[in-house]
């Protein structure tokens, strides 16, 4: 067997027990020379085994005399960098990124105007304010939508809601980059239905809200290639 090949043997080893809770986030993986002797393998193998888990975010590698690799959860950032590559180098294209959005985050709402607190209306509302304010100065970029679109499904305070939107920050950035680079002044119209959504959350209204963002999302579908899917 080649070194390619049983180092992924090794990661996917690591990976069952991370699955099956064997290995939990924080502790630390045996040094290399253990490894080596555990699994049978020579250095070469083990080392470019934790470069891989590395690479993916499942463990950090740690210098000095407390040093070592030491097993993380892997990030939402960390996935949505991988889906923003996968949106640059493969089929998923902006459009079809518009599609997954106008599904999830209308699908979501229900959840957004039964379950949004004070804090959350509140925290909605800097953004929209942030947003207006660049806006008004000349200085608007897409990463403020995309911040307020994620920021919406932390309201639903579903934790696995939360970090498939966090996960898709990546890929939502470069699709309203897209959107925004066809028709620049089409995002002031946007933020101003940032805000209106708001409103309809606050007023637990949720015929409103869905009616705005799907609106609001069906003209983001517009503005990107329609033959590209």
């Amino acid at each position: 067997m080649n070194v390619d090949r049983a180092s992924h043997v090794i990661v996917d080893q690591i990976k069952r027990l991370i699955k099956d809770g064997s290995l939990q986030p924080g502790d630390r993986l045996p040094n290399e020379r253990d490894l080596c002797q555990q699994l049978g393998v020579s250095r070469v193998t083990v080392r470019e085994a934790l470069r891989v888990l590395e690479a993916t975010g499942l463990i950090k590698v740690r210098l000095g005399a407390h040093g070592g690799s030491f097993l993380t959860s892997p990030s939402a950032e960390l996935v949505g960098e991988n889906l923003a590559q996968l949106l640059s180098l493969s089929p998923i294209t902006a459009s079809a990124v518009t599609e997954a959005r106008q599904v999830f985050e209308v699908g979501i709402l229900p959840l957004v105007i039964d379950r949004a607190t004070p804090e959350d209306i509140a925290d909605l509302r800097v953004l929209v304010a942030a947003a207006t304010s660049a806006k008004d100065a000349g200085v608007y970029e897409t990463s403020m939508s995309a911040a307020f679109h994620v920021r919406l499904a932390a309201c639903t305070h579903n934790p696995a809601l939360e970090a498939l939107m966090e996960s898709f920050h990546g890929p939502l950035l470069s699709s309203l980059r897209e959107a925004h680079l066809a028709f620049p002044h089409m995002g002031i119209r946007g933020v101003e239905e940032h805000g209106e959504i708001v409103d309809a959350i606050e007023a637990r209204r949720l015929d409103l809200a869905q009616r705005i963002l799907t609106e609001h999302l069906e003209r983001t579908a517009q503005r990107v290639t329609p033959t590209d899917r």
